[in-house]
């Protein structure tokens, strides 16, 4: 089956090249585009895609924003899409609030055919989109500025097993599962359960945004 993408940016140029590029591409279905964040919204609502390729500056509602109202979209009982943010800087405070508000990587406006299909297809199968340590540069670089939303966060952190924890705090490090698997001396399946059971139990909806609680509670400290 192919992965259906939604295609948003308010430049046209940059917008139709990515979804010329898509659409010769095997397995990927353009399903819609949208040229600012309420189209996206709306487009995301019509068309249900799989990923969407989400340009963050845009006049009038920005690319978090319209992030945040599809991924908070509960009228639809399937598993929502997954945001891939569009940027032409990686150290950018915009980039870190939409990993903050659950997208799933990002990439530069820059990156090659190669890269952006490949990043389309990871997305689409849940995986890590970028190296770990790319996050953790990231996350570094804003997190001793931002205010958690929820007071009560780091209580949260007590429904954690001793293992949950541990793989929360050394994903947050920036190691892969295979690292983490190696340390731990457990499965990289193992990994992945506990990982995917502490998201769950945290309310997360991608492994960046468990870094970033991961630093916004004190379980990581910057440069740490």
């Amino acid at each position: 089956m192919a992965t259906r993408v939604l295609v948003v940016d308010d430049q046209f140029l940059v917008r139709a090249g990515i979804v010329g590029l898509l659409r010769a591409a095997d397995g990927i279905e353009v399903v819609g585009e949208a040229a600012d964040g309420a189209e996206a919204v709306a487009e995301a609502a019509r068309c249900r895609p799989d990923v969407i390729l989400m340009d963050i500056r845009m006049p009038g509602m920005n690319g978090i924003e319209a992030m945040e109202r599809i991924l908070a979209d509960g009228g639809d009982p399937s598993p929502g899409p997954r945001v891939l943010v569009l940027t032409t800087f990686d150290l950018d405070e915009y980039v870190y609030r939409a990993l903050r508000a659950g997208a799933s990587g990002f990439l530069l406006k820059d990156t090659g055919p190669e890269r952006l299909l490949a990043a389309v297809a990871a997305v689409a199968g849940g995986d890590t989109l970028f190296a770990p340590s790319v996050t953790r540069r990231l996350v570094e670089a804003f997190t001793r500025a931002a205010v958690p939303e929820v007071a009560s966060a780091p209580a949260e952190l007590e429904q954690l097993t001793a293992r949950e924890t541990e793989v929360l705090r050394l994903t947050a490090r920036g190691m892969s599962n295979v690292e983490i698997a190696e340390r731990l001396f457990i499965s990289e399946a193992t990994v992945k359960t506990h990982l995917n059971r502490t998201m769950a139990k945290l309310g997360l909806g991608s492994r960046a945004q468990a870094v970033v609680l991961a630093y916004e509670t004190g379980l990581v400290a910057p440069g740490g």
